[in-house]
């Protein structure tokens, strides 16, 4: 039986065919659903987190506005650019500059009167664990790989069985082109972003050789200077793909390495854009992701309908396609699992080698790693004392540092936690 909420004239007029949801049980509605009044306002009064205000984060801010939700918190480190008009919609060419977060946020409220938006300007891995757990809900519209792995780590690491109130349900998106995918994470409970990191693979690699001697492209000029002069001058300071003044030094150099070899092409944003791995974004498709994002987020504070099990992706590069599959959790996830990752490796490589594959790994892609066993310290990227202490081990075959079975713990600068990996040697 249908259920009327008390405040439902003009306050509840804009969410009328929304409200059809809420105020009646459905076939498929959770057993614990209570339609009416305690639904609704469960459903206004929901504190939701949004990462990200971008080309999905406005899609995404958008859409909570229309579905009812009243109390939005969203943060973005990034100030507006002009290339971003043609698709994050909630800015103005007067507006380029200025911090996305705060203009996102007046944007919405001047058309939701009756919701507020709390803007944060900053970065993620600035907020301590009491900030995140404040929140019933939060949305990732990312563009960033090592951003989404560091929240994920996050909210697992929060998880304190004898208290639900810390257990966060995280709904991420993400597009690249014309393909996206929206998946929901129960931190320790369902599949993580760190089970799901080898459908990430990174990048291929430029030869080394050519980004030092034969540059061809601008994205070589780039490379080079991310991967050659930064560790030529800057090797004590860890990049930080998010932070602008490490991309202006970066794009500086590498407009100066292309003029050396008369290539065009480098320009600022094409250096972000290698740097942070950025395909370019077409605005349907993040509708489309932000769109299903928002219907889960909507579902998990109303339990109106269940919530996607687990992941769904999407593609309309060739034609029109979209699939949904439960991706497992993995028990030697190191993030919500207890086991440690089996590796095969060859016995011959040397250490140094090890440490370049960790990054090209797509299971591990760790740029910066310290290793060690239990009983040794194999390499350690800093402090300088140590890793001029733990440098000879670099070219030391891994047959002569470790056994065949060992379980090596790594970290990174980048991520809160540790990554252990069992070294099986290739017979």
């Amino acid at each position: 039986m249908a259920v009327e909420h008390p405040a439902n004239d003009s306050s509840r007029r804009r969410y009328q065919y929304i409200d059809k949801f809420l105020n009646r049980a459905g076939p498929s509605t959770d057993p614990d659903f209570v339609p009416g009044a305690p639904t609704i306002t469960n459903l206004e009064t929901s504190k939701v987190l949004v990462i990200g205000a971008g080309g999905l984060g406005c899609e995404i801010l958008k859409n909570l506005a229309m579905s009812g939700f009243r109390d939005i918190h969203v943060i973005d480190m990034d100030t507006i650019d002009v290339s971003n008009l043609n698709r994050q919609f909630l800015f103005r060419k007067d507006d380029v500059g200025m911090s996305k977060a705060e203009v996102a946020a007046a944007s919405i409220m001047k058309r939701c009167k009756d919701v507020k938006i709390t803007p944060f300007n900053g970065r993620i891995q600035d907020k301590d664990e009491d900030f995140y757990l404040q929140f019933k809900i939060i949305v990732c519209g990312l563009d960033s790989i090592e951003a989404r792995r560091w929240i994920n780590a996050t909210l697992c690491s929060m998880v304190d069985m004898d208290n639900p109130e810390s257990l966060k349900p995280l709904v991420d998106g993400g597009t690249e082109g014309f393909k996206g995918q929206a998946r929901v994470i129960i931190p320790t409970l369902t599949s993580c972003i760190e089970c799901q990191l080898d459908m990430h693979a990174p990048r291929a690699a430029v030869p080394l050789c050519t980004l030092a001697t034969i540059p061809r492209q601008p994205e070589h000029c780039i490379e080079w200077a991310k991967i050659i002069a930064w560790e030529e001058h800057r090797k004590d300071t860890i990049l930080d793909t998010d932070d602008p003044e490490h991309i202006t030094w970066l794009y500086e150099k590498a407009l100066n390495r292309a003029k050396e070899f008369n290539i065009p092409g480098v320009t600022y944003q094409t250096t972000q854009g290698v740097v942070k791995n950025i395909i370019p974004a077409i605005a349907s498709t993040n509708a489309i992701i932000a769109a299903a994002c928002c219907n889960e987020a909507f579902k998990l504070a109303t339990s109106c309908n269940p919530t996607l099990t687990n992941y769904m992706m999407y593609t309309g590069d060739d034609s029109i396609y979209t699939y949904t599959f439960e991706h497992e959790q993995k028990p030697d996830c190191p993030v919500c699992g207890n086991l440690a990752k089996t590796i095969t490796v060859n016995p011959n490589q040397t250490l140094q080698e090890f440490i370049q594959s960790l990054g090209e790994r797509p299971e591990a892609q760790l740029k910066k790693p310290t290793l060690r066993t239990e009983s040794t310290s194999l390499y350690f990227q800093s402090p300088p004392s140590l890793e001029e202490q733990t440098r000879p081990n670099l070219s030391k075959k891994l047959r002569e540092l470790i056994s065949d079975g060992e379980e090596v713990g790594v970290s990174d600068p980048a991520f809160i936690i540790d990554f252990k990996f069992k070294l099986v040697f290739q017979s």
